[in-house]
């Protein structure tokens, strides 16, 4: 997918309906709570619902192994042991990998040692207020992704450093879930994981997937576009995901590494479009850093993706190139 390789939901994105889309009776549904979000998983065919489980399988067994939250997960040995390598699963020690290697790309505007700053920051959301300068201060220190390193299926960070693979696992879960459907010959799938949509071919009537991106800071499911796709992945990061106001100001969830305060620039959404999930979701929050201007320049240099530009005034602009 990368040309060149120079060396960070809730529902962002609303599924529309479409005419000629396949009887609702020949599709089948199931969702479930997994990494902090509801994830919904339709297949077409009613005799392909044991892959379902699998697909949910799949899930628990990656949350297993990324989340934070869960005391015995990789990620969160890693982050308990202090700088000490730790042996993790090859699924783990993969998507470090390629979190580096979007380090790399984007100039370290993505970068999974934001742990401790982005704990701070969800705890600052569920709070309702701003956490103390120093602190702030204290936790960009440690975020630096040239300290991880990886051996085999060994991993170390420097001392302090906590990793969090929120803005890169939810897509590298679905093209698990894509690959495994494929492998399994199902034709036609929606894998929708809190917001991070990626489509398995058509509908089993030849039409496309309709999703809609919401306009920002609406409560209605009001769409300020809507991208008609196949076989592709959807991923949105907006101001409006998770944020809160403290003295007129508006503090949300996507961070700027180099102060350690919510970004602040004309955006209030990136979207995505892309070939692999994996790729919009590491991009969606990182172009969304870098500002349209740098995104730009950077989504030249990679192949199948493009991106929609939402500004504070609602205005859109987009880089596709047919």
């Amino acid at each position: 997918m990368l040309k060149k390789l120079k060396a960070l939901l809730l529902i962002p994105l609303i599924l529309l309906s479409a005419g000629g889309c396949a009887p609702r009776s020949e599709s089948i549904s199931r969702s479930g709570n997994y990494f902090d979000t509801v994830i919904t998983i339709t297949l077409y065919r009613p005799d392909q619902e044991k892959y379902l489980d699998g697909c949910f399988k799949l899930a628990q067994k990656y949350e297993n192994y990324f989340s934070t939250t869960i005391a015995d997960s990789d990620i969160s040995k890693i982050n308990s042991a202090n700088g000490s390598p730790v042996r993790v699963h090859e699924e783990t020690a993969d998507i470090i990998k390629k979190s580096i290697e979007y380090s790399r790309l984007t100039d370290g505007c993505f970068d999974i040692s934001v742990g401790a700053l982005s704990s701070l920051w969800q705890d600052a959301i569920k709070k309702k207020k701003v956490p103390d300068d120093s602190v702030i201060k204290e936790a960009v220190k440690t975020i630096d992704y040239t300290k991880i390193k990886i051996d085999h299926n060994m991993v170390s960070t420097a001392p302090g450093q906590k990793l969090d693979l929120g803005g890169i696992a939810k897509g590298y879960i679905a093209d698990k879930m894509k690959l495994y459907l494929e492998k399994n010959h199902v034709k036609s799938a929606l894998i929708n994981l809190g917001g991070n949509v990626l489509t398995l071919g058509k509908k089993p009537d030849g039409s496309k997937y309709l999703i809609g991106i919401k306009k920002p800071f609406t409560e209605n499911g009001e769409t300020i576009d809507t991208l008609s796709v196949s076989n592709r992945s959807v991923v949105t990061s907006g101001t409006y995901e998770r944020y809160f106001k403290d003295d007129g100001r508006i503090y949300h969830h996507i961070l700027d590494l180099k102060t350690g305060y919510p970004v602040q620039n004309d955006l209030d959404s990136v979207t995505i479009i892309s070939d692999k999930s994996t790729d919009g979701d590491a991009l969606s929050t990182s172009l969304f850093l870098l500002g349209e201007k740098k995104a730009r320049k950077l989504i030249k240099n990679l192949d199948n993706v493009d991106a929609i530009f939402v500004h504070k005034d609602l205005s859109e602009s987009k880089t596709f190139k047919d």
